[in-house]
């Protein structure tokens, strides 16, 4: 099931309270999950997912936005029942959920997966981009359009060489020079990549004649 349904994912999640399902979320550190769906909290926007790598260990509860959930898929029914209840000795302790901090790690995640998102144009070909990625090992960079901004001081147009990185009114003269030597080396890199790759090719084999068949 997914939020695209006649029904809000968070309806879905109150109706499948004490079922297994398994997440697909936009968590890096966790981006799927399967388990017991403990609680859906409208109120919060939180829920509680219970998980076990094995039976025969306790269980670990998840708490996580309803935001970060991308889809949830139904692998069982929750009992038939009144209530759900836990196995014997699995029902977790109440406390109070800290959801301040659960939300601002959520919206950490969510700014990191966005800044991870900025930095990859796809506007650009494979070896803009990997010039981009190249200089940003080392340097601040970011994109504006499909320029590659270095430092917030150096602008590289296509066709993203040496020659093409061009300093604002007032960088100093040993910013471009060393921004110019950075794409260089990556260039270079590039070169060297692709002559590694290259296979040789293979001599044809010369053809041996062996004269007329004799008695033939």
């Amino acid at each position: 099931m997914g939020p695209s349904n006649m029904v809000s994912l968070e309806t879905a999640l109150s109706g499948a309270i004490g079922a297994r399902i398994r997440l697909q979320t936009t968590l890096p550190a966790q981006p799927t999950m399967e388990g017991t769906l403990f609680t859906a909290c409208p109120i919060t926007n939180l829920v509680a997912i219970a998980t076990a790598s094995s039976p025969n260990v306790p269980q670990t509860h998840h708490i996580l936005p309803i935001s970060s959930i991308q889809t949830f898929t139904l692998i069982s029914a929750p009992p038939a029942s009144n209530g759900f209840a836990f196995p014997p000795n699995t029902t977790p302790a109440l406390s109070n959920i800290p959801t301040a901090a659960l939300l601002a790690r959520a919206d950490a995640a969510v700014a990191r997966l966005k800044e991870a998102a900025s930095r990859k144009n796809k506007n650009v070909g494979k070896e803009a981009q990997d010039l981009f990625d190249g200089i940003s090992r080392t340097l601040p960079t970011r994109w504006d359009g499909n320029s590659i901004v270095v430092m917030d001081s150096v602008v590289i147009s296509a066709p993203y060489r040496g020659e093409d990185c061009r300093a604002g009114n007032g960088v100093p003269a040993t910013t471009l020079s060393r921004v110019r030597k950075v794409v260089d080396n990556e260039r270079k890199r590039f070169a060297d990549r692709e002559r590694r790759a290259v296979i040789p090719a293979v001599p044809a084999i010369p053809a041996v004649h062996t004269g007329p068949r004799k008695g033939g």
